[in-house]
């Protein structure tokens, strides 16, 4: 195929060459068409019989064969000149993109849980070495009236303590009700009551005794902010050193907490005892005596 195609080359070539070194020669082809006439003409000087009008057809004919006969040539020849054609060419053509699924039909995907949102409530936070503030205790049953005040810190097998968390600052205090008790209790009230000094409000609270035994509430209450545990039915305390805590903010700068207090209730074998007092710092000495 290739040696083939080679040789029509070769050839286109060659034809091309020879047509543009061709030149028509006019004035020699009229010639010899003027010769051919005189030949016909009778010897002795006598003209053809033939009459002139026949004489210039002739000359026409001739003239036209020739023309003809160029018009051929060069027709030949623009043929074998001319390229081969072109070869076919295919296109391809990529297939239609496949649409992807529609972002709406996605199941949005689960919100992550953020801290004070649903879990196990907003109504007491876990201790820790430093404060942390969380949302604002919700009531979970109808507050309890408030406790008569009691000013002793010792009654019966119960003992108490009441101080503010040196982790307390300018913005945020904790209140702390230490108690012991010798005995196991079958009931318990403890409630701590925080003087509204300006600006205090909730800030959670926690207990050393598994929240699930307590009926816990925080409310605004005669000028007071009061947290209150309440020990649930059949629930029982078991003997030892435990701590009820309360946090709150306040306005900025040192709160004086000399009006707080607490009180704690507890009851075994149908025995009551009342413990209670204040927030305010005490010497060594006077604790121990």
């Amino acid at each position: 195929m290739t040696m083939q195609r080679d040789g029509h080359g070769e050839l286109r070539a060659r034809l091309h060459e020879a047509a543009g070194a061709y030149e028509p020669n006019r004035e020699r082809i009229l010639a010899r068409i003027e010769r051919g006439m005189v030949q016909q003409e009778r010897p002795g000087g006598h003209r053809a019989t033939r009459p002139a009008l026949w004489g210039w057809a002739r000359i026409v004919s001739a003239t036209a064969a020739v023309a003809g006969m160029l018009a051929v040539g060069g027709y030949a020849v623009a043929s074998a000149v001319k390229d081969d054609p072109p070869q076919r060419q295919s296109v391809a053509v990529s297939p239609p993109p496949v649409e992807s699924p529609d972002a709406t039909s996605r199941p949005p995907a689960s919100p992550e849980p953020t801290p004070g949102q649903g879990g196990g409530g907003q109504d007491e936070a876990e201790p820790s070495a430093s404060p942390t503030k969380s949302a604002q205790a919700a009531p979970s049953a109808p507050a309890p009236d408030l406790l008569p005040a009691v000013d002793d810190t010792e009654d019966g097998p119960l003992w108490s303590d009441g101080s503010v968390d040196p982790h307390s600052n300018d913005f945020w205090a904790q209140s702390n009700v230490t108690f012991k008790t010798s005995e196991q209790l079958t009931a318990l009230t403890v409630q701590l009551k925080v003087a509204q000094t300006g600006g205090v409000s909730s800030a959670g609270a926690w207990r050393s005794l598994p929240e699930g035994d307590f009926t816990f509430t925080a409310e605004e209450r005669d000028g007071f902010l009061v947290y209150t545990w309440v020990l649930k039915e059949g629930r029982t305390v078991p003997k030892g050193e435990w701590v009820f805590a309360g946090q709150y903010d306040h306005d900025r700068g040192g709160r004086d907490a000399k009006d707080d207090s607490y009180v704690v209730v507890g009851g075994s074998d149908g025995r009551e005892s009342s413990v209670g007092g204040d927030f305010a710092a005490r010497d060594d000495d006077e604790g121990d005596s």
